[in-house]
């Protein structure tokens, strides 16, 4: 192993980390600087370095930026239209009485597919408050429940941006990443509802009721809509999508493949089911101007996620090309670990010190780039453990934290006990099941 390339490296990522915690600059000029110090340490003449960090950054772009901006816009649509609302209230009645905890959990793991989780649970935890005191069940169990169910299909499927970087950073379909990260959710809800109704019981005493009044008003609202209306917009872009990734499966060079490798593009996809959102879901009389200040907030809000995955392009395509990428690989490879566990226990360390899960998971996988691209590592399992490990431990630098805990009334010890013991007993639990991925795919 070249020592040399070995520095660059490690001064790379911990320049990045350095930045992100200690500077006020975020995540999007710390992948650039921790480009530059990587290029200019492993040798690179910096006109070069320049001419890789822009070319890595508009290539990632180029195949993932507007899928970016488009899950954004659906998602805002969804939220201030009542679509989501729509959804939460169709999955209560789905799965009826006695079973509240799993209807949310299954809600919030369905509404957080196109919506961002904090939105998903501002809107949905009055659902959870109503249901507790109808049923005489606990607030804490089902705040906790729909938290677990919202942070599980943010955190592992597209097109929440995370998984979205991630799959684009390393070339992994969009459907086939869907399909997979479906049954890891499925086999983590029980996990979600044993935690939360165990916890959740317990810590109910400690709960603060102050907050409710104002919760309440603001969900009162919110319109109405039909929960067919309402999933229309986030299915139809789904079932393209996965059509395109079982068509090239069966039915290669077919006719069919042609037409749903046009359609079922994400980024096509994604279109076609905007435009449907944006024509079914806002009320008949809403103001053109009114869409186009909802689409306009989701530009704003999805704006740094894609300068944050350009910039991971940037980095990737300077650890690729100077060699660095190449030097980890030959050196990892001699280590007695499955490669996989690098961007799992990368993401996970990151997502304790800087908070975002999404930085954590974009960051792990441009340092998988090199490992996927010499063949060590398979790309679906780089990116599901990449994803994985930025569960571990959301604490006080994540927002999501913030707004779990002040929602379910918590403060202090058991709002660490409460949220920061769900996402850690989720990171646990998903090791098995990468081992088990690895195990199938290699």
């Amino acid at each position: 192993m070249d020592l040399q390339l070995l520095a660059a490296l490690l001064v790379g990522v911990a320049a990045i980390i350095l930045v992100i915690l200690r500077t006020r600059l975020d995540a999007f000029p710390a992948l650039l600087i921790g480009a530059i110090v990587t290029g200019l340490i492993a040798g690179v003449a910096p006109v070069e370095l320049v001419t890789m960090m822009t070319t890595g950054f508009g290539n990632t772009l180029a195949s993932i930026g507007i899928v970016i901006g488009l899950g954004v816009a659906l998602g805002k649509l969804m939220e201030v239209t009542g679509a989501a609302d729509a959804l939460a209230v169709a999955f209560v009645k789905l799965f009826g009485k006695g079973r509240e905890a799993l209807a949310m959990t299954a809600t919030g793991a369905v509404v957080s597919i196109p919506v961002f989780c904090d939105s998903g649970y501002v809107m949905l935890h009055p659902l959870a408050r109503s249901l507790a005191r109808r049923t005489k069940q606990s607030v804490v169990v089902l705040s906790l429940a729909l938290a677990g169910g919202l942070v599980l299909s943010h955190t592992l499927v597209p097109p929440t941006p995370g998984p979205l970087a991630v799959a684009g950073l390393l070339g992994v379909d969009l459907g086939l990443m869907f399909l997979v990260g479906i049954p890891f959710i499925l086999v983590l809800i029980p996990v979600v509802l044993t935690f939360a109704r165990i916890m959740g019981t317990r810590l109910e005493p400690f709960r603060d009721d102050t907050m409710f009044a104002e919760e309440e008003a603001e969900a009162a609202s919110r319109p109405v809509i039909g929960v067919f209306r309402a999933a229309i917009p986030i299915l139809v872009p789904m079932l393209l999508i996965i059509s395109n990734t079982l068509t090239k499966a069966v039915a290669p060079g077919s006719t069919a493949e042609e037409v749903t490798s046009f359609i079922g593009a994400p980024a096509i996809a994604l279109l076609i089911g905007l435009i449907i959102g944006v024509y079914t879901l806002p009320q008949r009389n809403t103001p053109r101007k009114d869409v186009a200040g909802w689409l306009s907030q989701a530009a704003a809000s999805g704006g740094l996620i894609i300068f944050i995955t350009g910039a991971g392009g940037a980095f990737a395509n300077v650890l690729t090309t100077s060699g660095v990428g190449k030097n980890l690989a030959d050196g990892v490879g001699m280590l007695p670990l499955p490669l996989f566990l690098i961007p799992f226990l990368i993401a996970s360390v990151l997502r304790v010190a800087q908070g975002s899960g999404t930085v954590a998971m974009i960051t792990a996988a441009t340092l998988a780039v090199p490992l996927v691209e010499a063949g060590a590592l398979n790309p679906l399992l780089a990116a599901m453990a990449a994803a994985c490990g930025a569960f571990l431990f959301s604490h006080f630098n994540d927002s999501f934290f913030w707004v779990v805990t002040k929602f379910a009334g918590l403060s202090g010890v058991n709002a660490l006990r409460a949220w920061s013991g769900m996402t850690t007993t989720i990171w646990v639990a998903t090791i098995p099941l990468l081992f088990i991925l690895w195990a199938i795919v290699g």
